[in-house]
């Protein structure tokens, strides 16, 4: 008989940060994960606006994530206003309200004492994925190795927008750098799913940037600290022993919806109705 991997035991839970501003967008009538992308068919029928965090949710869907939390900033209400319980997209869907918006790592750890011993699948909301099933893939190969982090890394072609990923031929990744103009490394990273291992060492790297930015600002408690990119926490965690490997996807892309060049791309590339 086959060995179970312990991973497969484990609820998978998507997570969405969702807490920025986007002032590369503004001024916007809408935050923009709920800004339209395309078009989405009903069963009976009839056809409606499918706005971007839409493709992300039906991502996680098809690889049978049922529950995934939107982690947000007080004041974007129309989110939970407009996805609901989840029903749109077939999931269970909550809304978590980031008390320290100080960048995706400070978000997602909102979430800890909710997800603490679940598989995390990471899913940007202006960014849409493809191939389809890409959290299938990552799925698949989490409950196949020994791995804390899987990557889904696609080829890049605007590399100043995302983290680029150096891995060996056993798909073993070294580096991860975040937005870097020109380099010779070929692939981005654009989604994740890691175990409860990298979610409790995330939990301990934004207490002690806590701590520190404390200790740093006595006297302005609300003071905001540089942005650290997951990217460059997820890099701390391999230079500290933890296993994280790509899962390449040759077949896939990913566009950052989230600057208004990619939005045109966007709407450009998804305009036609589903018939």
């Amino acid at each position: 008989m086959a060995s179970i991997n312990s991973h497969q035991l484990r609820e998978i839970i998507g997570l969405i940060p969702a807490a920025g501003w986007g002032t590369r967008l503004s001024p916007l009538p809408c935050s923009k994960e709920l800004y339209p992308v395309g078009f989405h068919t009903l069963e009976d029928g009839s056809i409606r606006p499918k706005v971007v965090s839409h493709y992300l949710l039906e991502n996680m869907r098809r690889a049978g994530i049922e529950k995934a939390y939107f982690l947000m900033r007080s004041g974007k209400w129309d989110t939970p206003a407009y996805f609901g319980d989840g029903s749109l997209v077939n999931m269970n869907l909550g809304y978590l309200i980031v008390g320290l918006p100080f960048g995706v790592p400070y978000s997602l750890d909102q979430a800890y004492p909710f997800v603490k011993d679940a598989i995390i699948a990471l899913g940007f909301p202006d960014i849409i994925i493809y191939p389809e099933d890409s959290y299938k893939r990552l799925i698949n190969r989490l409950n196949s190795s020994n791995a804390d982090i899987i990557l889904g890394v696609v080829p890049h072609d605007q590399p100043e927008k995302g983290g680029v990923v150096d891995f060996d031929a056993d798909g073993r990744v070294h580096l991860l750098i975040e937005r870097i103009v020109e380099t010779d490394l070929r692939y981005s990273w654009a989604t994740a799913v890691w175990t409860p291992n990298f979610t409790e060492f995330l939990h301990q790297y934004v207490a002690q940037m806590e701590a520190e930015r404390l200790q740093n600002n006595p006297d302005n408690k609300l003071a905001k600290p540089p942005e650290v990119p997951i990217g460059d926490v997820m890099q701390v965690a391999i230079n500290q022993g933890m296993r994280v490997e790509a899962e390449v996807m040759d077949d896939g892309w990913y566009l950052d919806v989230g600057t208004p060049d990619n939005l045109m791309r966007a709407i450009q590339e998804f305009s036609k109705p589903a018939i």
